[in-house]
């Protein structure tokens, strides 16, 4: 754990793949009471759509149906809503996750340049000293790729790649996606026990 738990998280999904762990997220924030402030991209929400198999089109149908799937509870800021609270240093949140989080999100956040809420979110996080977990899921990394996410390690996010552990001895998707969800949590600072620790291998 690291210090107390944020009470608001603000949680952007890109267009990068990886929905069922932005689902996951959201469902446990959730479930933990937290305030959950969410954007999605224009590429999200195709990727939403095709990945949890929504039957759904359009951002408003897509988000409602994203929403309702995973029982979460969130207050909805369309990408270029740049007056929005998360934009704002005094009235942000308290944490902010991008999950998943694109190379091209990543490279924007990295170079300050607030395209979208999401990113503007994003770079509040950094200046303002509060959590930033970015979950990248993309292979092969370029140097360009590892260079931004380097950057972004040492502005002060956390760069928490979309790489289930295999020590849990996952027996579904769903396990591998509850492994990579427990670690944004641990890294937010929530007690969590979607995966069984590490035992020294006597399990």
């Amino acid at each position: 754990m690291n210090g107390s738990p944020p009470e608001s998280v603000f949680v952007g999904v890109s267009g990068a793949s990886g929905a069922p762990y932005a689902a996951r997220l959201v469902q446990t924030l959730t479930a933990a009471g937290c305030s959950l402030q969410l954007s999605i991209s224009d590429s999200g929400i195709l990727v939403l759509a095709h990945e949890l198999e929504l039957a759904a089109e359009g951002r408003e149908e897509v988000t409602a149906a994203f929403l309702e799937s995973t029982g979460a509870t969130a207050r909805v800021f369309v990408p270029d809503d740049l007056g929005a609270l998360p934009a704002s240093g005094s009235s942000g949140p308290d944490a902010v996750v991008i999950c998943p989080c694109s190379m091209s999100s990543a490279a924007n956040i990295a170079l300050g340049t607030s395209r979208t809420l999401m990113h503007r979110a994003a770079d509040v996080a950094l200046k303002e000293g509060r959590r930033l977990v970015l979950v990248p899921r993309e292979t092969p990394l370029t140097r360009i790729h590892l260079r931004r996410l380097l950057e972004l390690a040492e502005a002060g996010a956390v760069v928490l790649p979309a790489a289930p552990g295999l020590y849990t001895r996952p027996s579904s998707v769903q396990d591998a996606v509850d492994h990579i969800t427990g670690k944004i949590m641990d890294s937010l600072g929530f007690e969590q026990d979607l995966f069984p620790r590490w035992d020294g291998g006597r399990g």
